[in-house]
């Protein structure tokens, strides 16, 4: 049975909504757990559609590979990722997470395969 697109975003939320409060992750390290490395552009289309869930998707969680916030302009104000973000003791600075090595959630990692 082929997965639809739908079928994607929905593991996607799932993945995100696991991600700890304090920690982020990127969008390719979300497509590489659900076995579609070469999807983290699709991960990003998720993330942008993330508000339309009924139950809430942590989406200021998800950054780009180098721990930048490409996605804050898809939030309701322009400094609305980064502020949620530093509530949750994440240091960002010109739109970059500041230690984002130790920030980093694997899900590779930290959840079984």
């Amino acid at each position: 049975m082929e997965k639809t697109q739908g079928d994607f975003f929905l593991n996607v939320f799932a993945v995100v909504r696991l991600i700890p409060k304090g920690r982020v992750t990127n969008y390719g390290a979300i497509a590489k757990y659900l076995g579609a490395g070469r999807s983290s552009r699709m991960v990003g289309w998720a993330m942008n559609a993330s508000h339309t869930q009924k139950k809430k998707v942590p989406a200021h969680r998800v950054v780009n590979r180098n721990g930048e916030l490409t996605g804050k302009h898809h939030f309701p104000s322009p400094f609305m990722m980064q502020e949620l973000l530093e509530k949750e003791g994440i240091k960002v600075e010109n739109d970059k997470i500041i230690d984002f090595k130790k920030c980093f959630w694997d899900p590779m990692k930290e959840l079984e395969v």
